[in-house]
């Protein structure tokens, strides 16, 4: 069969004269088509190269600069500069890791970044963002942070060192909690009131300002929980409930243990058991380095001693976050009585047999006896 097909085309002052037209065989790409695919395919592969080869040879995508809006940003304690590199891409700051990977190697200062918090914009060049960084005159002091499991003294510490209040004022406003929001179960202490989180101070700002902030986050969270109605179905005020989720929060590491910390707790209390917890003889001592106390800290007579007394201590032993507060309200079904940490899996292990307690308490000790991480 022949593979084209003929059509008239008039000519001027002539007859017609068929002008045979090739007929376009089915499955074939035209050549300029199958070109364009081919370059498209060698653009990515470029790119892809590029992308991922070009940041070790000092090319990588950055921002032109020099940026706008507003960025806080953190530099944690430990953080490498590939760290603060994608934590910067996460943010938006830098355009990528790569970038502000080869404006480090190129500042001898990207070695002296210190931890804390720092103003930066949006779409920066990393080499602007660096220069920021690298200066102790940009860390903002006036930012404080009350971590999970916080102490009031260590909260107030840091109050002191990161603001223009001072001690005098803190004591000042102390004096008069029910200004300050606190309610008349914390007894005047604010202990355990004072809500884990980040919180701005600029120049100017209050002692009461400041304190009122972090006890008024703390009812806030209460109320979103209904702690109130949900403590009292327990048998529990809401401080009992705080003082609970305070030591969970000291005593266990991770979201799953939190609930069976807690179980353990009111299997004691139920039980008649001394709680025995060692958190709360280290809230007397202050002790620090690790997770063992003394034969003589353990003899304290305080009431916060729970070797000595049952029941629970008189109050929170630290700022307990939303988490810990949720595992007070909420324990798991268990009938644990006894737990250890598992130094070695950063896990615990939970038991209703003392024998078995103790074998995996030896197990722990054995296990820090060797290791830095107790």
């Amino acid at each position: 069969m022949n593979d084209s097909v003929t059509v008239d085309t008039p000519q001027p002052n002539g007859p017609s004269r068929r002008r045979a037209t090739p007929r376009r065989k089915a499955g074939c790409l035209p050549v300029a088509m199958a070109g364009f695919f081919i370059l498209i395919i060698v653009a990515v592969a470029g790119f892809y190269t590029w992308d991922r080869v070009g940041g070790a040879l000092g090319f990588a995508p950055d921002f032109p600069g020099p940026g706008s809006g507003e960025v806080s940003f953190e530099v944690h304690e430990g953080d490498t500069i590939t760290a603060i590199g994608r934590n910067l891409q996460y943010a938006g700051v830098v355009k990528s890791v790569d970038a502000f990977k080869n404006a480090a190697r190129d500042n001898p200062d990207a070695t002296k970044i210190q931890v804390g918090f720092y103003d930066l914009k949006q779409e920066m060049k990393a080499s602007d963002a660096l220069e920021v960084l690298v200066n102790p005159a940009n860390l903002v002091k006036n930012r404080v942070l009350v971590p999970e499991g916080a102490k009031v003294r260590d909260v107030f510490a840091s109050i002191v060192a990161k603001t223009e209040i001072s001690e005098a004022e803190i004591e000042q406003a102390l004096k008069q909690p029910a200004i300050l929001g606190l309610p008349p179960a914390a007894g005047g202490n604010p202990e355990g009131w004072l809500f884990p989180a980040t919180y701005d101070a600029p120049p100017g700002t209050t002692a009461k300002a400041l304190l009122s902030q972090m006890i008024s986050k703390t009812i806030s969270t209460l109320d979103t929980l209904d702690a109130a109605n949900r403590a009292k179905s327990l048998g529990l005020s809401v401080d009992q409930v705080l003082t609970v989720a305070s030591i969970a929060q000291k005593e266990a590491n991770r979201s799953e243990d939190y609930p069976k910390v807690t179980r353990v707790i009111y299997n004691r209390l139920k039980a008649g058991m001394p709680l025995q917890m060692d958190s709360t003889i280290t809230y007397l001592s202050g002790r620090k380095g690790d997770v063992w106390t003394t034969a003589e800290e353990r003899q304290s007579d305080s009431a916060y001693n729970t070797y000595k007394h049952t029941g629970l201590p008189p109050g929170p032993i630290g700022s307990p976050g939303e988490e810990t507060i949720e595992a007070a309200l909420n324990p798991a079904a268990g009938d644990w009585l006894y737990f250890v940490n598992d130094y070695d899996t950063g896990g615990m292990h939970f038991t209703d047999s003392y024998e078995e307690h103790l074998k995996y308490v030896a197990k722990a000790k054995e296990f820090c006896r060797k290791s830095e991480k107790c």
